[in-house]
């Protein structure tokens, strides 16, 4: 299920993967083929095993200001 724009806006400022990816439209296992890839649509950062992507990036993205 997707966030709606209003559901985006009150995320705390780093969301986990998967969050980002359920905003994007990304599923699970494609979500962290890219981010392993180094190539998840907005700037992920690892920490030890978690994922963790920034909010601001994803509302750039998406256009959500």
């Amino acid at each position: 299920m997707k966030l709606t724009v209003e559901g985006l806006k009150d995320l705390p400022p780093t969301v986990d993967l998967m969050t980002a990816a359920r905003v994007l439209g990304i599923g699970r296992t494609k979500a962290y083929e890219l981010a392993r890839a180094g190539e998840f649509p907005v700037h992920v950062v690892r920490i030890g095993n978690l994922y963790r992507v920034s909010t601001a990036d994803l509302m750039k993205l998406v256009r959500a200001e």
